[in-house]
C-alpha cells in the first residue's frame, strides 16, 4: 500500500530504480524499492518511518529521514548510517562533490548544508528579496552543475510561493517563478511543476537560469499538498518520469473508531475532505472539502447530509467550534489575507470578520468559557506562533512566539493550559504551558508528536505517525502527566499543522479521515517521457 504522503516517491539518477514509502500490512512505513525492470517492489530493511527519499548522484545510496535525524542507506544492503543529527523534512539533494543540501521542516527555515560522510549541518546564507514575506526555504534540488540549485521560498499563505535558483557560490538567489510548488530539473531542459493540479513542463536553460517558451501539460490528476508546496512527482537524469495520481474527488470517507480501533463507516459521500471538527454534542462535523477551491461544510452525522456552510473566497478552513455549538470559526481569505472569521453553524446570517492581519491565521480551539479562541498566525522570521483573541476586548496578541514553528492550540478541559506542538528539537513534540502565564512548560511526547486534543476526562491525545498516542494528565493542583501510550494504530489522513482527527467529548469515540477505494493512490512511470513533448515545446535557441 502506498502511503499518503507526496513527497515520498523518488527516481534513481540513471532511471534503473524507484524508492517511495509504503505502508505494510501492519501499518509500518518504510522505503521500498523496485528495479524498474521487475514487477515486484521490497522493503528496504533499515528504513522504518523513513520520509522524503533522495539519491545520491551514482545511484548507489538512498538518504532519507526519520523524525530525528537524515541517514543514508545502500541499495546494495547493509544498516542505515547517519548523516545529520536533525531530519530534512523540506527534502533534500545530493551533487558529485559530496556535498547535500536539505531542508529541516516544510513549514519553513534556511537549507542546511553537509557532508554526505555525515558532520554537523550548517545554513546556507541566501539573501531573500522579500524577508518580510518569505517564511524560509523547502525542497532543494541540484541543478547539473553541482553548484547552483532550485529551491521553493514558501509564501505566508499555502496559494503563495516562489521558485529561486540559489548558488554554493553566492548568497544572491534568482527568481525563477512565482507558484506555490516544488519544481525539478529534467534534462535536456525542462522545468517540472505543479499548478492546479496538473503536472506542467516548461523550457529551462540550466546555464543561464532562465525559463523559455510556455508551459504545457503533461500529467493531471497529481497528488498534492498545498500546505508544502510538495507534489508526488520525480524524474531521473535520462528521461525516466515518475508521479503519483489520485482521483480529483471522492478520496476520503468519515469512520469513527472505539478505543481499539474498530471502525464504524459514517453515511457521508466521499470528498476531498479535511481537518474534521466534531460538534460539542457530537451530532453534527463541520468540515472543509478542497476541490477547486476550499468552503467549509457541515455533515449531519445521524442524517448523513451535508451543507454548505461558505461560499466566498478560495480558501475557507481550519475550523473550530464555539463551546455553545452555535457557530462555527474559520480562517478565510475572502478579504485577501486568511484571517478569522466565524459564521453561524445553521448557515443563516453572513461570516464576520474577528481579527484583521497581514499575516495568515489559522483557527484553532476555544476555551471552555468561550471567550478566547487560540490560533496559530505566521510571523516575518519566526514561522507559526499561538497567538490568542479575546471575545470580550476584540483584541488578538502572541502567546508564544519564537523561531520555532508553534501549531495545533488546544485549551485543557479547564481552560488554564494549552497544548501545543513545536519543532524546537528538530521534530514535532507535544508541548503544555500554563495560561495565560507565567510558566514553564512541559513535554508530553517523548518520540514525536502532533495534532493534541484535550477531552474533559483529563485525557490528551495525539499522534506520532499512524500511532494514536493517549496520556493521562492532571491540572489540578498542579500539572501533572503520566507517560505516552499506544491506544491503536491506523493508517488515515493527515496534515499535521491542524488536526484531521477528532475525538468525542468523553474520549471513547475518534473520528479520521480513511482512503477509499475509490481514492487509491498509482505510480505512474513514464520512460523517455520528453520525445513527445518535443513536438510540443522544442527547445528554445541561445
Amino acid at each position: 500500500m502506498l502511503g499518503n504522503t507526496p513527497s515520498f516517491l523518488s527516481v534513481s539518477p540513471d532511471g534503473s530504480k524507484l524508492t517511495f514509502v509504503a505502508v505494510d500490512s501492519k501499518n509500518h512505513s518504510m522505503l521500498w524499492l523496485r528495479d524498474l525492470g521487475s514487477q515486484t517492489a521490497q522493503p528496504l530493511p533499515g528504513t522504518d518511518g523513513a520520509l522524503a527519499p533522495f539519491w545520491s548522484p551514482d545511484s548507489r545510496f538512498i538518504a532519507f529521514s526519520d523524525n530525528t535525524s537524515l541517514k543514508r542507506i545502500a541499495v546494495a544492503g547493509g544498516p542505515a548510517q547517519t548523516i545529520a543529527a536533525s531530519p530534512a523534512l523540506g527534502g533534500g539533494t545530493w551533487n558529485r562533490d559530496g556535498l547535500i543540501l536539505f531542508a529541516g521542516s516544510t513549514f519553513g527555515g534556511p537549507i542546511l548544508r553537509v557532508s554526505a560522510a555525515g558532520g554537523s549541518a550548517t545554513p546556507m546564507a541566501i539573501r531573500l528579496d522579500t524577508p518580510g514575506t518569505q517564511m524560509g526555504c523547502a525542497w532543494p534540488t541540484f541543478l547539473p552543475d553541482g553548484r547552483h540549485f532550485l529551491y521553493l521560498a514558501r509564501g505566508e499563505v499555502t496559494t503563495s510561493g516562489s521558485i529561486y535558483a540559489g548558488s554554493l557560490d553566492s548568497k544572491e538567489a534568482k527568481l525563477l517563478l512565482k507558484t506555490n510548488s516544488a519544481a525539478l530539473y529534467s534534462p535536456p531542459g525542462y522545468l517540472l511543476y505543479v499548478r492546479a493540479g496538473t503536472l506542467l513542463a516548461q523550457p529551462f536553460d540550466a546555464d543561464r537560469l532562465e525559463l523559455r517558451g510556455e508551459a504545457v501539460p503533461i500529467a493531471e490528476s497529481l497528488q498534492f499538498s498545498p500546505l508544502n508546496g510538495r507534489a508526488g512527482v520525480a524524474v531521473s537524469d535520462n528521461g525516466v518520469l515518475a508521479y503519483r495520481s489520485v482521483p480529483p474527488t471522492g478520496q476520503l470517507r468519515f469512520v469513527l473508531a472505539d478505543r481499539k480501533g474498530a471502525e464504524q463507516a459514517l453515511a457521508a459521500p466521499p470528498h476531498a475532505y479535511r481537518n474534521p471538527r466534531l460538534s460539542p454534542d457530537g451530532q453534527r462535523v463541520a468540515v472543509t472539502i478542497d476541490e477547486g477551491g476550499s468552503q467549509e461544510w457541515v455533515l449531519d452525522i445521524a442524517r448523513g447530509t451535508l451543507s454548505r456552510l461558505t461560499f466566498e473566497g478560495s480558501y475557507n478552513g481550519g475550523t473550530a467550534w464555539t463551546p455553545d455549538g452555535k457557530r462555527v470559526t474559520f480562517g478565510s481569505d475572502r478579504a485577501g489575507t486568511r484571517n478569522l472569521f466565524w459564521q453561524l453553524a445553521d448557515g443563516s446570517g453572513g461570516a464576520e470578520r474577528l481579527v484583521i492581519s497581514n499575516h495568515t491565521q489559522v483557527a484553532g480551539f476555544w476555551s471552555p468559557d468561550g471567550r478566547t479562541l487560540a490560533f496559530e498566525e505566521t510571523g516575518a522570521g519566526t514561522g507559526y506562533d499561538i497567538w490568542t483573541f479575546r471575545l470580550g476586548d476584540q483584541k488578538a496578541q502572541p502567546f508564544l512566539q519564537t523561531r520555532f514553528n508553534e501549531i495545533a492550540p488546544r485549551f485543557s478541559p479547564d481552560g488554564h493550559w494549552l497544548a501545543y506542538a513545536s519543532d524546537e528539537s528538530g521534530r514535532y513534540e507535544i508541548y503544555v504551558q500554563p495560561y495565560p502565564g507565567p510558566g514553564g512548560k512541559w513535554q508530553i511526547s517523548t518520540e514525536g508528536g502532533t495534532e493534541p486534543i484535550w477531552t474533559r476526562n483529563g485525557e490528551l491525545f495525539y499522534r506520532n505517525g499512524e500511532k494514536l498516542m493517549v496520556v493521562q494528565a492532571t491540572t489540578r493542583p498542579s500539572f501533572s502527566a503520566g507517560n505516552p501510550k499506544v491506544l491503536f494504530e491506523g493508517r488515515y489522513a493527515t496534515y499535521q499543522s491542524i488536526a484531521d482527527y477528532d475525538v468525542t467529548a468523553d474520549g471513547q469515540r475518534f473520528l479520521f479521515l480513511k482512503t477509499g477505494e475509490e481514492g487509491r493512490q498509482e505510480i505512474n512511470v513514464v520512460v523517455n517521457w520528453t520525445e513527445e513533448l518535443k513536438q510540443k515545446i522544442p527547445q528554445g535557441k541561445d
